[in-house]
């Protein structure tokens, strides 16, 4: 426990867990950040999410929350807006830029308006069934493809397509996660992740960049939460152009989408140093092998120090009015 005066003396709920694919991810940064708050002198309760969350949470007695939910029902504007609802403030992006960021064919859409790179790629729904060729042709792509659920995170649901008898299983299994299912161009080259910190005026900070370097080039499930499978540079072994480019481009991200709080936004950039944007993350992952207190830590800001930057969005939300005066 630490004698530094802590910044809210409100009873902050982590809301972590929760029913999405990603439960067990969310346990964990849930943890993490619990025990944080509690070695930073706050008063903090660690809540999994479920059926009785309004009861748990009165009973508790929460007047802030702490946003450690991944995936569908976390990220996607649901808990934003029962947060809302109940006028409690929380971390993090609000109900429409956790929305849009959740939702792949959402946030493309809104970054290509605003001429932020990203791979072209067509949306094929559940229950229709068009062939490779047809696709390939109609949207100008060739193998390899990405197929993913337009509305999950940590990779889950998604296949690289390079051979055509992929194709079938590849879409049932991005549909058995969303009713839309994204196709797009794979792009070759580095994949690099910047994290963002959102300040209580209004500017945007952009930690080292990470270059992520997975087995066999694709960074799925495994390779994410597995430690040792992945090789992490940080930071990023990228020019200099190249580094305050796709800062930029990160920040021109959230600041399009209207996020707050932290955020993560990856890329893949090609051989010949052209980056574009793949999505999103309005909630990163807090683990111990996460990305976000990774780069954190190498700007010089502790997990403790990350943790409580973090909570200054949800403070800023209780005193802008909209929500009910924390005691």
């Amino acid at each position: 426990m630490t004698e530094r005066k802590p910044l809210t003396r409100a009873k902050i709920g982590v809301l972590m867990g929760g029913q999405s694919s990603e439960r067990e991810v969310s346990l964990k940064t849930g943890e993490a950040v619990y025990r944080s708050l509690v070695r930073s002198g706050y008063d903090a309760v660690a809540i999994d999410v479920g059926p009785a969350l309004t009861q748990s949470m009165q009973e508790q007695r929460v007047e802030m929350a702490f946003l450690a939910l991944h995936g569908p029902g976390g990220e996607d504007g649901s808990i934003q807006g029962f947060l809302e609802t109940l006028g409690i403030p929380y971390t993090g992006s609000g109900v429409r830029a956790s929305a849009i960021g959740m939702h792949k064919v959402a946030t493309k859409t809104q970054l290509a308006a605003e001429g932020i790179p990203v791979p072209k790629g067509a949306v094929v729904l559940r229950r229709t069934a068009p062939t490779l060729g047809r696709i390939l042709s109609a949207y100008k792509l060739k193998l390899p493809v990405v197929v993913k659920p337009a509305s999950q995170g940590s990779t889950i649901g998604v296949t690289i397509v390079r051979q055509p008898s992929q194709w079938k299983e590849a879409l049932s299994l991005a549909h058995q996660y969303d009713a839309e299912a994204m196709v797009e161009a794979f792009v070759p080259g580095h994949e690099v992740t910047v994290s963002l910190l959102g300040g209580a005026d209004g500017t945007v900070t952009g930690l080292p960049a990470v270059e992520i370097v997975a087995p066999d080039g694709f960074y799925d499930f495994s390779a994410k939460y597995e430690k040792g499978r992945t090789q992490y540079l940080c930071p990023a072994p990228l020019s200099a152009a190249m580094t305050r480019q796709i800062k930029q481009v990160a920040i021109k991200t959230y600041q399009v989408l209207g996020c707050n709080g932290a955020a993560r936004v990856d890329f893949r950039i090609t051989p010949k140093g052209k980056p574009f944007v793949l999505e999103i993350n309005t909630v990163p992952g807090m683990t111990e092998t996460s990305l976000l207190p990774m780069a954190a830590g190498k700007a010089g800001l502790s997990y403790d120090a990350l943790t409580e930057r973090i909570l200054q969005s949800a403070i800023e939300r209780a005193g802008s009015g909209s929500f009910r005066a924390v005691r």
